[in-house]
């Protein structure tokens, strides 16, 4: 009886293994369920903090450099227009292009160098739109530039030539203010431009040009930008001004140098 007794408690013995292999086993399973936690808490963070964080420095940034002009509740001041209702994308257009803060005051802010970095003007921009929605940041296929060309430059003409000039040179308005030069602008600028109108530009909503028509616009003007002139000298691309100045100049001055030779060589 005792030996059966023996042969059984050694059948039922585990490996010595076997504890190593069930510890081993435990650590990986609370290992796996702890990292996926720290990973989904991880992405959470991520998803809110950059949100908060970016709306929280552009409030610092608007309090430093913007609020004299606009009021510290965007209320605006007898120095620079209310914010209300703006949103992210005027931001982005005025920042973006130097253009604000402004250096003095004058009948339209300039262009000038940016004093803003990326991140920086993204954080105004997420602080006014947090307290003032306006415009939103559009699909990136209204920027891809793969837009109708032909149909663009034909709305571009109906709509925008008369003060950006058919070659989007730019032009001069009254009293001192003027249609820049939009030759260098960014898509998301000119797409900008045309929902906030800033300065002297309309706004040109949905009932005016659909998200197509914008899309086209901002094509046709990519392709120009890129595109080379066939006909050499542009000459500023300011049509009969600048092209008549040159022959009054070269054309009329040549001949005169011309006449004035031939006298003096018949003399």
């Amino acid at each position: 009886m005792a030996r059966e007794k023996l042969k059984r408690r050694a059948r039922g013995r585990r490996s010595p293994l076997a504890a190593g292999i069930l510890i081993g086993v435990g650590l990986l399973m609370t290992g796996g369920i702890y990292a996926g936690a720290s990973a989904a808490v991880a992405a959470a963070t991520d998803e809110a903090t950059p949100i908060t964080a970016s709306v929280d420095e552009g409030e610092k940034l608007f309090q430093a450099n913007c609020a004299t002009c606009h009021g510290m509740d965007l209320e605006g001041s007898s120095a620079g227009p209310a914010l209300h209702g703006v949103g992210a994308l005027a931001v982005e257009f005025q920042v973006s292009t130097g253009r604000m803060p402004m250096q003095m005051q004058g009948p339209q802010a300039a262009e000038k160098p940016v004093q803003f970095t990326d991140e920086q003007t993204q954080a105004l921009a997420a602080y006014v739109e947090s307290i003032a929605p306006g415009p939103a940041y559009p699909a990136e296929t209204v920027l891809d530039g793969r837009g109708d060309v032909s149909h663009g430059a034909e709305l571009f003409r109906i709509n925008c030539a008369m003060c950006h000039n058919v070659a989007a040179a730019g032009g001069a308005l009254t009293e001192g203010k003027f249609a820049p030069d939009i030759m260098d602008t960014s898509a998301l600028n000119i797409y900008a431009a045309m929902v906030t109108g800033p300065q002297n530009m309309p706004v040109f909503s949905n009932m005016n040009l659909t998200e197509d028509d914008k899309r086209d616009i901002i094509s046709a003007l990519l392709y120009q930008q890129e595109m080379a002139s066939p006909g050499g000298f542009t000459l500023g691309s300011l049509g009969p001004v600048s092209e008549g100045l040159f022959i009054w100049i070269f054309g009329i001055g040549g001949l005169i140098a011309v006449a004035v030779w031939i006298t003096a060589k018949s003399n």
